[in-house]
């Protein structure tokens, strides 16, 4: 069997010194394992859109512009729902005039005619009366007959039947409407006020402000473009609607608890920022495809949740990647 030269048995241990060199070399260059986990700012977004379509007349805001509550935010043309309360508020008048009419009862004038043939009844039966009497003072005296006795009584109570006719519609004038026909004109003006704050709540709708402090994220529209019914015009992402998402091995899931305080760091971070756990997943995330046994167990993450404080949150940017360290 031939040998091998000299010269290649001293070159093997040289080039077994520079492999092993350069394997620590790399081993040192590389970076050391985060002690906490891994994970990402989330940003839940408000979608603000108006409950009725129209074209966007005014776009208040532009993204990137930070807002307070009760800023306005963008309005819609209005004109029908304008045209719609006017008729509802000319409507509510209406009713309501309708109700006071029926309460009051007959005109002025009807009633002065009325009361004017009370007095002339009242006079007739008056006089009937007194005729009355005197026919029967003459009877008996016998200086008139019997039927000119007869024909007074009848006059005098066919006069005091026409004064209590006419005092009964009288009182019938004064009186008003029929209870039915009041409570008609009421039911009616309650239909009024109802259409009438229908009409003003769409008017108001046309016009949408932030509900709370927030970054405009992004605006859909442009004005002059139809925006339809439930359409989201402008994109809100409140201070308190930025979450922490991280995931946590199997091993240290039973560890955590809700409202517990997590510390988050990212690139540029100098000071970690406090967050507070308000999610933890019942569920395992990126499960392998196979069943489970002690060798795979370790491979189980769970997704947890952190919220900050809106001072805090305020400055942070979602999909920025971070570590989360838990406190005990």
């Amino acid at each position: 069997m031939q040998s091998m030269p000299t010269s290649h048995r001293r070159s093997e241990p040289i080039r077994l010194g520079a492999f092993l060199l350069g394997a620590l070399l790399v081993t040192a260059c590389a970076p050391e394992p985060s002690a906490g986990y891994q994970g990402y700012l989330e940003g839940e977004y408000v979608h603000v859109a108006a409950p009725l379509g129209g074209r966007l007349d005014h776009l208040a805001v532009r993204r990137g512009q930070r807002v307070t509550a009760g800023d306005p935010l963008f309005a819609l043309e209005a004109e029908a729902e304008r045209a719609a309360q006017r008729e509802a508020a000319g409507r509510l008048e209406q009713a309501q005039a309708r109700l006071a009419d029926l309460g009051k009862g007959q005109r002025p004038s009807e009633l002065a005619a009325l009361e004017a043939r009370f007095a002339q009844a009242r006079a007739a039966a008056e006089l009937s009366a007194i005729e009355l009497r005197r026919a029967r003072e003459l009877h008996t005296a016998q200086v008139i007959a019997a039927d000119a006795l007869d024909r007074a009584r009848l006059d005098e109570e066919r006069n005091r039947r026409v004064l209590d006719e006419v005092s009964a519609q009288l009182d019938t004038a004064r009186l008003g409407a029929r209870p039915d026909a009041l409570a008609a004109a009421g039911a009616e003006i309650h239909a009024a006020e109802a259409a009438l704050a229908r009409a003003r709540w769409a008017v108001a709708e046309k016009t949408v402000s932030a509900a709370t402090d927030a970054l405009v994220f992004d605006t859909l529209h442009r004005p002059g473009e139809f925006v339809a019914a439930g359409a989201p015009v402008v994109t809100l992402l409140p201070p308190e609607n930025i979450k922490v998402r991280f995931f946590v091995p199997e091993a240290d899931f039973g560890a955590l608890r809700l409202d517990q305080v997590v510390r988050v760091t990212h690139t540029g971070l100098v000071t970690p920022l406090e967050a507070r756990i308000d999610r933890l997943s019942p569920r395992p995330e990126f499960t392998p495809p196979i069943l489970y046994n002690r060798e795979n167990r370790a491979k189980l993450v769970f997704l947890v949740e952190a919220s900050f404080a809106p001072d805090v949150a305020r400055g942070l940017h979602p999909g920025q990647p971070v570590d989360v360290v838990a406190v005990p």
